[in-house]
């Protein structure tokens, strides 16, 4: 749901920053690959050390890098597969770095093995969401659903309440409880996501099989 609302929104906002990196000769590929790299290191760095403000404002600060390298492309007439492809695949690195940091939080001296198991799932469960839509469409069907928690909103519920969970070593009271709250919050969307694009791509599937122009397909294991 944000995504299909606020891209449009930070695109505007973000086009003046590509059109001066694209003067400075930067490629697409290369903010493609900074913006990663600095999620990384912000989620693994900061969160499994109970950083969670310091590893946000890290984070947030090369977030925006995935609409940014669009924006480039699109500027500069380069749009590509490989770049769509890169840039799909460096999204799932970064959201597997950001819910891994909280599990590591959790794991060690967050002492919550409860959390850590949450915050598995959210990771497990975003890349699953995310591989549901990319194989339905694989496979040919629109898969025309968005879902209840996109990744648009996992990262902005998860990274906010870390955010601001980190105030409470400012001093800031009763503000740790955050965090949680939104883990399981992204765990029950995810959830709920993924059965919305099963039923969506099971619904799709089998209008396409019953359709008198619809062509067999072999079933084969994913790579």
């Amino acid at each position: 749901m944000l995504n299909k609302y606020a891209r449009a929104f930070f695109t505007r906002v973000l086009t003046p920053f590509a059109a001066f990196l694209l003067r400075r000769g930067v490629s697409p590929d290369a903010v493609t690959l900074i913006g990663t790299a600095g999620v990384v290191v912000g989620a693994l760095v900061f969160f499994p050390r109970g950083e969670f403000f310091w590893g946000t404002i890290v984070i947030t600060m090369f977030v925006f890098s995935d609409l940014v390298d669009g924006n480039m492309a699109r500027q500069a007439g380069t749009s590509s597969r490989w770049g769509a492809f890169l840039d799909s695949t460096l999204d799932r690195v970064a959201d597997g770095a950001i819910f891994g940091g909280f599990a590591l939080w959790y794991a060690g001296k967050g002492d919550d093995n409860v959390l850590c198991a949450v915050a598995i799932f959210c990771l497990a469960s975003g890349q699953v969401v995310s591989y549901t839509k990319a194989r339905g469409e694989a496979i040919g069907l629109p898969v025309a659903v968005n879902g209840l928690v996109e990744r648009a909103e996992r990262l902005v519920i998860s990274l906010v309440a870390a955010g601001l969970a980190g105030l409470n070593g400012f001093g800031v009271p009763g503000v740790d409880v955050l965090l949680p709250i939104a883990l399981w919050i992204v765990a029950v969307g995810s959830l709920v996501t993924l059965g919305q694009r099963v039923v969506t791509v099971r619904r799709e599937a089998a209008e396409a099989d019953g359709s008198p122009t619809a062509h067999g397909t072999s079933q084969g294991s994913e790579a």
